[in-house]
């Protein structure tokens, strides 16, 4: 795997330092291993680019996505595609199902955790 570089470092830093409003609400429940007794660590830098939370241990990556993202669908291809050449599962939520339906989100994740741990 690619070693983040110097920018990437600092741009995860940045958005650990300033989450957006979804992403504090997502990080309140998986922080301290309150998801399953898992460890999430938010805005992680990966080669070239930055989780919004991963959990290492079992190779999770859980993606909040804004508007932006409906514009951005080809290169969100390309980044899952080398994610997941790399060992890695992504799962995206959008940002309003954070705020609306959060239970249904942390469901999903418990779920793979679950089937991941079999």
């Amino acid at each position: 795997m690619l070693k983040p570089s110097e920018r990437t470092r600092t741009n995860a830093r940045r958005g650990r330092s300033d989450p957006t409003l979804p992403e504090a609400v997502f990080w309140k429940f998986l922080r301290d291993r309150r998801l399953e007794g898992l460890k999430f660590r938010r805005q992680l830098p990966l080669g070239p680019y930055i989780a919004d939370f991963a959990c290492p241990s079992i190779r999770l990556i859980v993606e909040l996505d804004g508007g932006i993202h409906a514009l951005r669908a080809e290169s969100d291809a390309a980044r899952d595609a080398w994610l997941t050449a790399n060992g890695w599962t992504v799962m995206r939520f959008a940002i309003e199902a954070v705020l609306t339906h959060p239970a249904l989100l942390f469901e999903a994740v418990r779920h793979h955790a679950r089937l991941i741990r079999r």
